[in-house]
């Protein structure tokens, strides 16, 4: 366990490296006594420094290979702000290690139970789901990331587009969406949603759940992101992804 003193050095550290494109070592190695209630907390102090409107969530380690090769039985999560949005252009020298993964996103039309929410509540709020891309990051030098190192830098979380197309997600079988992800016209990913906890329902209830435990409620508006249905690819200046979803359509996403 840190000290609020050591939370607050490894936020400005993350914050830094952010800011000035220079990753950073792993913080497991610059605080060993970091703990997964350290993580949460440093994400939080820098998510309100940013002083912007959260407009949902993001589940990160939701493959039963990325929780067994971070030795954690759980996901974890991050938060989606409004300047992460993106509009179809990323610009690559404002990151890192930019990555892409591909999901299928969450919008609520009701707000979820906190603790003990079900798959049946999160069926019943949700008003559409829609193709998504998530851009990820690491503010850790070449992605060396434990648990906490990713927790603690919003789940590695770094920007988000939605697909024009929402389904209601009575009219699609959830767990068995396709998805073939394309870098400049060439299939470099392929998967399914069931990739995600088996049913990326579960990932939106578990993280209903989470996040009533620091007081917070998943509402109607807010955008939720479950996990990836591929693993992650790397993305580069002049890059062009492409992701198509069976019986959700298509979003894209162009690095210059």
């Amino acid at each position: 366990m840190l000290t609020p003193e050591q939370r607050a050095e490894a936020a400005d550290l993350l914050r830094a490296a952010e800011r000035d494109r220079a990753p950073i070592k792993p913080l497991v190695e610059l605080f060993p006594d970091i703990d997964v209630v350290d993580a949460y907390e440093i994400q939080l102090i820098n998510i309100r420094r940013r002083d912007r409107k959260v407009l949902g969530h993001k589940v990160g380690l939701s493959s039963l290979a990325m929780q067994q090769m971070m030795g954690v039985d759980e996901p974890d999560y991050g938060h989606l702000l409004d300047e992460m949005e993106l509009t179809g252009v990323a610009r690559a020298s404002d990151y890192l290690y930019p990555r892409v993964e591909v999901e299928v996103a969450f919008v609520l039309g009701a707000d979820l139970p906190g603790e003990g929410c079900t798959v049946d509540d999160v069926l019943a709020a949700t008003s559409y789901v829609a193709p998504s891309i998530e851009l990820i990051d690491s503010r850790i030098i070449d992605w060396r990331i434990s648990l906490p190192d990713t927790i603690a830098d919003n789940a590695s979380s770094a920007g988000f587009i939605l697909g024009d197309n929402g389904v209601p997600p009575s009219e699609v079988d959830l767990r068995a969406i396709d998805v073939v992800l394309r870098r400049n016209g060439s299939t470099v990913a392929e998967g399914r949603s069931d990739a995600v906890l088996g049913d990326p329902v579960i990932a939106v209830a578990w993280l209903a759940g989470k996040v009533a435990s620091f007081g917070v409620r998943l509402k109607a508006g807010d955008v939720v992101l479950p996990g990836s249905c591929t693993r992650a690819i790397d993305a580069r200046a002049g890059d062009s992804f492409d992701a198509e979803f069976s019986g959700l359509g298509t979003v894209s996403l162009r690095f210059e």
